[in-house]
């Protein structure tokens, strides 16, 4: 049992004393370009799957 309260111990000092927390401007910086790049491949994937989507149905129009 002493193991498992030395780890937590040491697991909060690190945390508390170690870890550079970013500030909230990097914080919110960081979310935008998450959010432009998962908005930017989720377009970059619709687009591959529409232009599939119309070879296939033309495709398959021919048969």
């Amino acid at each position: 049992m002493n193991k498992v309260a030395n780890y937590f111990r040491d697991s909060y000092q690190e945390l508390v004393e170690k870890v550079t927390w970013p500030t909230w401007a990097q914080l919110q910086q960081s979310t935008v370009i998450v959010l432009s790049a998962t908005v930017l491949i989720t377009a970059m994937v619709w687009v591959m799957d529409f232009a599939g989507n119309q070879l296939l149905k033309l495709i398959y129009s021919l048969f």
